[in-house]
């Protein structure tokens, strides 16, 4: 944030806000990136044959392991199906590249 605010011309004293410096520049949010990544992520995986190993579950923990106490972390796919209800994009989709740049907004690079 300290790099936008200086391109801005800004400094902390300006009590500028964090959210105006970012659409004044036209740069989004971390947690926008982050899901955009991921939901490119679960595409790629989707993508790949049942039998490759990220696809199969290979690197997924053990069920032999013993968990700890408290509620159970978030996991990957729990993460992925929050995020594809939040955006409403259907889950099939992930199959169709083309379609699933449009739907997450990913500039073709």
């Amino acid at each position: 944030m300290h790099i936008l605010r200086w391109i801005c011309g800004h400094t902390r004293m300006d009590r500028v806000r964090n959210n105006d410096i970012r659409d004044r520049l036209g740069i989004a949010q971390i947690e926008e990136k982050l899901i955009q990544h991921r939901l490119r992520w679960f595409g790629h995986v989707q993508r790949r044959p049942p039998e490759a190993p990220v696809h199969s579950g290979i690197l997924k923990h053990d069920g032999n392991m013993r968990r700890g106490r408290g509620r159970p972390k978030l996991t990957w796919e729990e993460t992925i199906r929050r995020d594809l209800k939040d955006w409403s994009i259907p889950r099939d989709l992930s199959l169709d590249r083309s379609a699933w740049k449009a739907a997450i907004h990913v500039p073709e690079p």
